[in-house]
């Protein structure tokens, strides 16, 4: 299954996306971003697929600036390439899975293993 997550070009410290202020949001462009961040890149009409190291991002292109932008993850190291970016660009990273903000200094904290655990309660609950 995918992993969920958006990402927020924010001047405010996100630690709820239930208490943002959509005035700190900053308009962005994510998807131009990601192409020119990462090497292997299938393209069809708007779907891109990021291939990297064991993972891959999936997202739509958008040709408009945004304030977030959400992707699709496969694979534990697709975070860690994103948090990389993140930081380069001030980014914030939501975890849809966990309904949290993922913490770029400690990713291990929130991240890919809460992930499993979600993804364990729901095949559980489908039983």
């Amino acid at each position: 299954m995918s992993w969920e997550i958006i990402l927020f070009n924010s001047t405010q410290k996100i630690n709820s996306v239930v208490e943002l202020d959509e005035n700190q949001l900053e308009q962005t462009n994510f998807s131009g971003i990601l192409e020119s961040s990462f090497d292997r890149i299938n393209k069809k009409d708007n779907y891109r697929e990021i291939i990297g190291a064991d993972f891959t991002i999936d997202y739509f292109v958008s040709n408009e600036h945004t304030s977030n932008f959400m992707l699709s993850l496969y694979g534990e190291n697709g975070i860690y390439a994103l948090i990389e970016l993140a930081k380069k660009h001030n980014w914030q990273i939501y975890d849809s899975g966990t309904d949290g903000m993922i913490d770029l200094e400690n990713p291990k904290k929130n991240g890919f293993e809460n992930h499993g655990k979600y993804i364990e309660q729901l095949v559980k609950g489908k039983s």
